[in-house]
């Protein structure tokens, strides 16, 4: 299949199908943790959203995200922390309010409304199209907010209701899981952590614990995943991927690499508070080279967020780029660290489309051609995101679940922190690059009340 949407170029070769056959990704299992309860709240997180863009400013799809191997099955969370492991999952109130806004709308058949404001192709002189245009000016410094997810807040939402129809399922000999189904798919996580204050408060027990020991395997992770507030649960998966023997790097570079500003600052507070940790210390400590300066940058949460693009800068940092890998031997990685870790994403997809007329190349390509392993795949999923981000994660699902196995901890990770984000979208791309509903997919990799709770949750 080759992948739509890339901007043609003269003497540009067609792009090459996406993924390239034996380079998918390779996302190792999850660590065998308990999931963590804290004694402290963390502060409510407000929610980073992406700027809408105006009609018809679609974002380009992107290359494969290669890696050779495939996905591994991952376990699910066994019992009781051991010493020195994961801080307790938190419960009761002061959490969440979760990050909410629009992804990016690479097609031009996804609804305009969700690509990043100032995305219009990039007219540079000399180039097929026409003239540099004025800047384009983005919206106002307020972030426009415009979800696409599949999970919206309940209207008439009533917390001590809701409470009562988890206690009743839960009550007595057997559980409804169904009834569970029913409420937690369809509150936001907002509604949630008000669930869970309102249960304590009407029953003097914790929700959490309830529920765990009425549930196991996948459908457990999944539903306290759900329960988790949304800043927290990016900043557990974290410490988690850097916990005890071996790095799950693919969880770094999916949240650090694709997370707004907003968001990375309120991750990196809480995994200070919470977890007592310094994140940059842990990267230091379990990632090494240019792979743990880009990690570093990203943790920053410092990218220049203008949504007007610089047409003439995105001319000079393509040239900038070219000249620091394909127009030289060697290859200089702080120039596309900087760069990339420091621009707009709307000023990186011009750049992009610049650099692909100058290097007759797409820079996908070259970054495939300069760079390797977890830098290589770092580096490209940035580009990817300024290109089409919900084709990002949808790419991420469909190789969680391609193959013998499932990557249980990445599919759930996914569908929970997308779902009011921009998980329509992500639906969208992911039936048009692999040919099947995601919906479909899920429904043949998965069984029993999990697979009921992910389809509630991704809208079927």
């Amino acid at each position: 299949m080759s992948y739509p949407g890339y901007p043609p170029s003269d003497g540009y070769p067609a792009f090459p199908g996406y993924p390239p056959t034996g380079q998918e990704s390779v996302y190792p299992p999850a660590g065998q943790y308990a999931y963590p309860a804290v004694p402290g709240g963390f502060p409510p997180s407000g929610g980073g959203t992406y700027p809408a863009a105006p009609p018809n400013a679609g974002f380009p799809g992107a290359a494969g995200y290669p890696a050779p191997g495939g996905y591994p099955a991952s376990g699910g969370y066994p019992g009781a922390p051991q010493a020195g492991g994961m801080p307790p999952y938190p419960g009761g109130p002061g959490f969440a309010v979760p990050p909410t806004g629009a992804g990016f709308g690479g097609y031009p058949q996804q609804p305009p409304a969700q690509s990043y404001a100032g995305g219009g192709p990039a007219q540079i002189p000399g180039f097929p199209g026409g003239q540099v245009p004025s800047p384009m000016p983005g919206p106002p410094a307020a972030v426009v907010q415009c979800t696409q997810g599949t999970i919206q807040a309940a209207p008439n939402f009533d917390a001590g209701r809701d409470a009562e129809i988890l206690r009743k399922a839960m009550k007595g000999f057997g559980t409804d899981e169904q009834a569970i189904i029913n409420v937690v798919a369809n509150r936001s996580n907002d509604q949630r952590q008000k669930i869970k204050a309102a249960f304590k408060t009407m029953y003097g027990k914790d929700l959490i614990k309830d529920l765990k020991s009425e549930l196991s395997g996948n459908v457990e992770e999944l539903i306290l995943a759900l329960f988790m507030p949304s800043t927290y649960y990016d900043a557990w998966s974290l410490r988690h991927a850097m916990k005890g023997a071996g790095t799950q790097e693919s969880v770094l570079i999916e949240i650090l690499c694709t997370r707004t500003n907003q968001e990375i600052r309120e991750i990196v507070n809480c995994y200070k508070s919470e977890f007592g940790r310094d994140i940059e210390q842990d990267i230091r400590s379990d990632t090494s080279g240019h792979f743990e300066r880009l990690l570093i940058s990203m943790c920053q949460g410092n990218r220049d967020e203008n949504q007007t693009v610089d047409y003439q800068k995105a001319q000079e940092d393509a040239q900038r780029l070219y000249q620091a890998g394909e127009g030289k031997l060697g290859t200089d990685e702080s120039c596309f660290n900087m760069v990339l870790a420091s621009r707009s994403f709307p000023q990186l997809k011009a750049t992009v489309e610049a650099y692909s007329r100058i290097a007759n190349r797409d820079l996908l390509s070259s970054i495939d051609r300069e760079f390797s392993g977890n830098v290589e795949r770092g580096l490209k999923t940035i580009v990817q995101c300024a290109l089409n981000r919900p084709a990002f994660f949808a790419e991420r699902l469909y190789y969680s679940m391609k193959g013998a196995g499932t990557d249980d901890s990445t599919l759930i990770r996914i569908v929970v922190t997308r779902s009011e984000i921009d998980l329509v979208q992500i639906k969208q791309m992911f039936t048009q690059m692999y040919q099947k509903p995601l919906a479909a997919m899920i429904a043949s990799d998965t069984s029993g009340d999990y697979r009921k709770l992910l389809l509630a949750i991704v809208g079927q």
